[in-house]
């Protein structure tokens, strides 16, 4: 039987060891279950979809992800490309534009329109496209979308947002858009961090705002709101900010010497 390596964090391998758990049973089912929504998800054929026929294909995902999921796959017919890649996955995430995701960005100091030129200039294929001309999810954004999922199921959360499809694009190690996102500083665990604080601080402004006039508005955070909220976010950003460059220019000092 073939042997895959798995690599724990220190703590984590530490309460593994104590709790007794079954390392190999635990990853095996875990393995089994990603490997049957992954091929769920490039299986999938993206011909004439609407938000409903991909709310039975695509199961928790908010209305905000399926519509960045059904611009990704228009963008990927202008292209004229073989199947739906991961660079149409973030170009789907910009353009649907109300998303917790861009404010995550912003937070970050990584401008969305920046990410779109940055989009311009990459090749937008990856493999998995279909020989039969059916149009499907590449290799890497099928992958993306399963760790959007990953994501998700970490945080405690029933539901799948494009500030989880961000957290699964940036992990995806393959793909275009997770390669350009990580070229312009977006980085993983800071990231989780900040999607963290922004849901915090999100739930906590819009309980003190007055509600929308229309209760079926799908529009994002008011000016106010989303003003509110970056600046939340960068407070709980600071601390691990710091650390960052403190630990830069300490290896800074010692390449010096």
């Amino acid at each position: 039987m073939p042997k895959i390596n798995v690599y724990l964090p220190d703590e984590l391998a530490e309460a593994v060891r104590v709790a007794g758990i079954p390392v190999s049973a635990v990853c095996q089912r875990a393995l089994e279950q990603a490997v049957r929504r992954v091929t769920a998800i490039r299986e999938t054929a993206l011909g004439d979809l609407d938000d409903a026929d991909l709310a039975a294909r695509l199961p928790n995902f908010t209305p905000r992800a399926r519509a960045a999921v059904l611009l990704s796959v228009d963008r990927s017919r202008g292209d004229g490309s073989a199947a739906v890649g991961s660079a149409h996955l973030l170009a789907g995430m910009l353009a649907e534009g109300t998303n917790l995701a861009l404010h995550v960005l912003r937070v970050e100091e990584i401008d969305p329109d920046r990410v779109l030129q940055g989009l311009a200039g990459q090749p937008a294929a990856e493999p998995g496209g279909d020989p039969d001309d059916t149009l499907h999810f590449s290799a890497p954004a099928a992958n993306a979308l399963e760790l959007a999922v990953t994501e998700a199921t970490a945080f405690g959360h029933n539901y799948i947002g494009c500030e989880h499809l961000l957290l699964g694009l940036i992990a995806e190690p393959d793909g275009v858009g997770g390669q350009l996102l990580r070229s312009l500083g977006a980085e993983l665990r800071l990231t989780r961090r900040a999607v963290a604080a922004a849901l915090a601080g999100y739930v906590h402004l819009r309980a003190q705002a007055p509600p929308p006039a229309d209760p079926a508005s799908t529009a994002g955070p008011s000016p106010e709101i989303a003003a509110l909220l970056a600046a939340a976010v960068r407070r709980e950003l600071q601390p691990i900010v710091a650390r960052l460059e403190r630990l830069e220019e300490r290896a800074g000092g010692t390449d010096a010497d």
